[in-house]
């Protein structure tokens, strides 16, 4: 079973930084897209970026473009999304996911087959 499992989490005031991790047990990123999306209160799941893991290319949500970014480490097979110029509206679970797909349609959270548990960001005005 693979298991995704995030870190990183916590709390930070507006302006801020914080750095998630995405971290797969039992298999390599390579060949999938690594996804990561978040869930505030009472709202939908909603995307965030993703990374194609063969070649690093990345794609972003407007609302969080020029401030967040993510990369990839082959030798820790982990993703990292960092998280700067942080706004109270970014407070939600942050959920990475692995799809095996990298065309069209990974922006929605059909196109991924394993999730991590998630990890609270807040951000404090």
């Amino acid at each position: 079973q693979v298991q995704l499992v995030e870190n990183g989490g916590g709390l930070a005031q507006a302006g801020g930084s914080l750095r998630l991790s995405c971290a797969a047990s039992e298999r390599t990123f390579r060949g999938t897209t690594v996804g990561w999306f978040r869930q505030a209160p009472g709202k939908l799941r909603e995307y965030v970026g993703h990374i194609t893991w063969n070649d690093g290319r990345t794609r972003y949500a407007d609302s969080v473009k020029g401030r967040f970014t993510l990369s990839r480490d082959g030798a820790e097979n982990t993703v990292y999304l960092q998280m700067n110029s942080l706004k109270p509206e970014d407070t939600a679970v942050y959920y990475c996911a692995s799809s095996p797909w990298t065309g069209p349609g990974v922006a929605t959270t059909n196109a991924y087959d394993y999730w991590g548990q998630g990890t609270q960001v807040t951000v404090s005005s």
